[in-house]
């Protein structure tokens, strides 16, 4: 029997982690983290939430060694590749179904020759006017569904579905 699986995808924390996102992230089976962490706490706090797939970002230095520049893995029948900033995406990948990078500071999903492409934004300090944002994909029986999460802008508010 197939159950659902919840992926909370993240990206550019910048040494941030706010309470609605943890609190959305505690319902998740998986987080995924596009870099851009900062710290190695914040880490520490999503590993305590669930299994964790986190990639380096530019701003990640030396503490970060340890931490991959990409990832390619599985979470149930769907296949993942994960980096930071999508100029380094190679040409060809096979056998993913959804590419998860982060960078830009801005949401964006799309579809491009049968493969996801999603950035969830930021959702730590917020930069560049943007909205603070993240997704909540669901898995099942091999299918997926993305929700994209704007959360407020102020620190204390309850979150927003878009």
């Amino acid at each position: 029997m197939n159950k659902k699986i919840k992926v909370g995808i993240i990206s550019d924390t910048h040494g941030l982690l706010r309470e609605e996102v943890k609190e959305i992230l505690e319902g998740c089976d998986y987080i995924l983290h596009g870099g851009d962490i900062n710290r190695q706490e914040i880490i520490d706090q999503l590993e305590e939430i669930a299994p964790l797939y986190v990639v380096r970002g530019n701003n990640d230095k030396e503490w970060a060694e340890h931490i991959p520049n990409e990832l390619r893995f599985q979470i149930g029948t769907v296949g993942f590749y994960m980096i930071h900033d999508k100029k380094f995406i190679p040409k060809t990948l096979e056998d993913i179904d959804i590419i998860i990078f982060g960078h830009s500071h801005k949401y964006y999903e799309e579809r491009k020759d049968g493969i996801l492409w999603l950035n969830p934004g930021s959702c730590g300090k917020r930069r560049f006017d943007l909205p603070i944002s993240m997704a909540v994909m669901t898995i099942e029986e091999g299918a997926w569904e993305i929700e994209k999460i704007e959360l407020s802008q102020e620190m204390n508010s309850h979150r927003q579905n878009a």
